[in-house]
């Protein structure tokens, strides 16, 4: 796992020492952006499928230790989920949001979900 000290060995905190004091999350959301390769309609594609292709490996993961007993350690998913965030915060970015957008929304989504007993099931406002 990345720490305070690989980053500052990186030079990340040089370029962006006061947003990440400031919100940690908008240093993510930079830091996303300058890891992104491709550009126009080909970074929607590419950002949507390599969304789908990593919460896919998430998902075999568990296939795997249901279906073969294949163990798997935390730090093995937390890795996979690291790379589903990415590409998440890279598509929040692409249509103008950021991720604290994305989890305030989704905070306020289920919450008024809850309230209305609408959590379980399909739900509702899709």
């Amino acid at each position: 796992m990345l720490n305070r000290k690989d980053l500052e060995d990186m030079g990340y905190f040089e370029m962006f020492y006061d947003k990440c004091e400031e919100d940690p999350l908008m240093f993510y959301s930079t830091f996303v952006e300058n890891k992104i390769i491709t550009k126009g309609s080909d970074r929607l594609y590419e950002n949507v499928l390599g969304l789908v292709g990593e919460a896919g490996e998430v998902a075999e993961k568990i296939k795997k230790r249901i279906r073969d007993y294949d163990r798997f350690s935390d730090e093995d998913m937390i890795k996979e989920l690291g790379d589903v965030l990415f590409y998440t915060v890279a598509l929040a970015n692409l249509f103008k949001g950021s991720l604290r957008h994305v989890i305030e929304q989704n905070i306020r989504k289920l919450d008024s979900r809850q309230k209305r007993g609408k959590l379980q099931g399909s739900g509702d406002n899709r």
